[in-house]
């Protein structure tokens, strides 16, 4: 098939041939690209946003709440009465088994069919499933948004997050951890420009009879989309053949880590050695830990320190509602800066992983963690706000850096040839994580509260485990060994997977050194950076002017 009939073809538009770069292409556009997606898909961690004004869409000013005599089942269906926030967190719960699920069973098909095929399917289902919940909240049936956002949201949300690891990894061999840390930064900020745009769009839409929810799912799917379309339209794969202009592999026997491979491990074969089910352990583990804090961040800092954060000496039961009230907004300062902690950390630790190795970082988490996480009572006791603060941003910073090191580590071991799939397998220890964290947490809590245990010492154990968990990581991790030879991928067989894969990327290379010689300085690159970062700039800036509170 000529290019031009390539180009023509609908099919050929989306089909990784289609997609191989031509010489010159910058490698700089493509991490843009990936932000594109991750901001957008990261909504999924803003979704909380939603969750008071649909409590109350049907009473619209107060909720109207559903008889005792209903079933689960009778209240999923009710049109009559508003939906608890217990019924619309379970949004949370989809979004993160389906998001692993997801990059777990179609990891192999993105691997063959590309990225750009990839963005565009989970554009589609993240801003389809969006309006299927405006459909649903405004016939006001919870069913129909756990469908839409929560099932066809959290397929796109698998594929979207996915989509770039493998191919920045490719473009970027000199520097994977900064690569996948670009890129997964964004999933992280997406809350940050996402949540407070939706708060001023459901403002703007609302009205006597309308919360403006409905409205603003629409809203948001139509800006998504437009992002999301232009972010799978911008990936390049690199040929076969490509590397940096005037780098070369190392040979990993000269810097003395065995765990980096020049070969190349089947995803059929990868899941069922140990070190991917280590590494498996080792993700889920810390995020585990990390996703219990962020869920519990707001309550803890307002039960730990209550009055102490607006300047009285009372206990959070002492407090009058105003009062409450007063530090529930400094609270929101406090998630808003461990945001800033969780997004920065992404791209620090990846970065960072780079210089000190992705085995010798992880070390770092886990002795590290482990250390902040038994210091938290202390500090509680003694009532060291800024300490207290300071030791849940490092936290968050290193929750963050977990995901964004984690596709590089796997680069390292497994090879780079199919390492998007094998990273969507070890996503389904994020989605183990994200019912491990929240419910480890929340059940310890009440239990120690129905055992009388003050509210600002409802935490202590909670942290202590947590701490035991990373000890456990820290094992998982001294353990991880390299891949043995026996695993890796024969001549004959990696030609095959790039046959099957169309991967062989000859009708566009004439010169490799061409390739190399990529344009340094590009107003493509400038507007498509612009494009990203104007956005998320905007998102920063609202939450550190939120994060100014906790200070005053």
């Amino acid at each position: 098939m000529s290019t031009a009939s390539i180009a023509l073809s609908p099919g050929g538009l989306l089909s990784r041939e289609r997609i191989i770069a031509r010489p010159g292409f910058n490698r700089w556009l493509v991490p843009p690209a990936a932000l594109a997606i991750h901001l957008c898909i990261g909504m999924a961690y803003g979704f909380s946003v939603f969750w008071l004004p649909l409590s109350r869409a049907i009473g619209i000013t107060e909720t109207v709440a559903c008889s005792k005599e209903l079933t689960f089942f009778q209240e999923v269906f009710a049109t009559h009465c508003d939906w608890k926030i217990s019924m619309l967190g379970w949004m949370y719960t989809l979004f993160f088994v389906f998001l692993g699920s997801s990059a777990a069973i179609w990891g192999g098909w993105l691997e063959k069919a590309g990225p750009r095929k990839a963005g565009v399917v989970s554009a589609c289902c993240w801003c389809g499933g969006l309006l299927i919940s405006a459909l649903g909240v405004y016939t006001h049936q919870i069913w129909l948004m756990w469908l839409g956002s929560g099932v066809i949201g959290g397929i796109g949300l698998g594929l979207g997050y996915i989509s770039p690891v493998s191919t920045l990894i490719k473009w970027f061999p000199d520097r994977r951890g900064m690569a996948t840390g670009m890129a997964i930064m964004g999933f992280g900020g997406g809350a940050m420009i996402g949540a407070p745009l939706a708060d001023k769009l459901m403002k703007f839409f609302a009205t006597p009879a309308s919360v403006g929810v409905w409205e603003t799912f629409v809203c948001l799917a139509v800006i998504y989309f437009v992002f999301m379309m232009a972010g799978a339209l911008g990936y390049r794969v690199p040929s076969e053949n490509w590397k940096p202009a005037g780098w070369t592999a190392p040979d990993p026997s000269k810097q003395g880590n065995s765990l980096i491979t020049s070969k190349h491990v089947h995803l059929d074969v990868a899941w069922r050695t140990k070190q991917f089910w280590l590494v498996w352990g080792v993700l889920c583990l810390n995020v585990t830990a990390g996703i219990g804090i962020l869920g519990m961040a707001s309550p803890l800092l307002q039960e730990v320190f209550a009055g102490k954060l607006i300047g009285i000496d009372a206990t959070f039961n002492e407090l009058t509602a105003a009062q409450k009230g007063q530090i529930a907004a400094v609270a929101a300062g406090f998630t808003g800066l461990l945001s800033l902690f969780n997004i920065g950390g992404r791209f620090f630790w990846a970065s960072l992983s780079d210089k000190l190795g992705r085995k010798n970082t992880y070390f770092v988490f886990f002795a590290l963690g482990l250390l902040l996480y038994a210091l938290v009572p202390w500090t509680a006791s003694t009532g060291a706000l800024v300490l207290f603060v300071a030791i849940f941003c490092v936290i968050l910073s290193m929750y963050g850096g977990g995901f964004a090191t984690v596709p590089a580590y796997l680069a390292d071991m497994f090879g780079t040839k199919m390492v998007g799939a094998i990273h969507g397998r070890l996503l389904t220890a994020w989605s183990t994580a994200g019912v491990l964290g929240p419910v480890l947490v929340n059940y310890i809590r009440e239990y120690q509260l129905e055992q009388g245990v003050a509210r600002a010492d409802a935490y202590s154990m909670t942290m202590y485990i947590l701490a035991g968990l990373l000890a456990l990581g820290f094992v998982c991790n001294w353990l991880v060994t390299s891949v043995a030879e026996e695993h890796h991928m024969s001549d004959s067989e990696l030609a095959e997977e790039k046959k099957i894969a169309d991967d062989t990327h000859q009708h566009f290379v004439a010169d490799v050194e061409a390739l190399a010689d990529e344009a340094r300085h590009s107003w493509k690159v400038t507007l498509a950076w612009a494009a990203v970062w104007i956005p998320l700039g905007w998102g920063i800036w609202i939450t550190l002017q939120k994060t100014l509170l906790l200070f005053r």
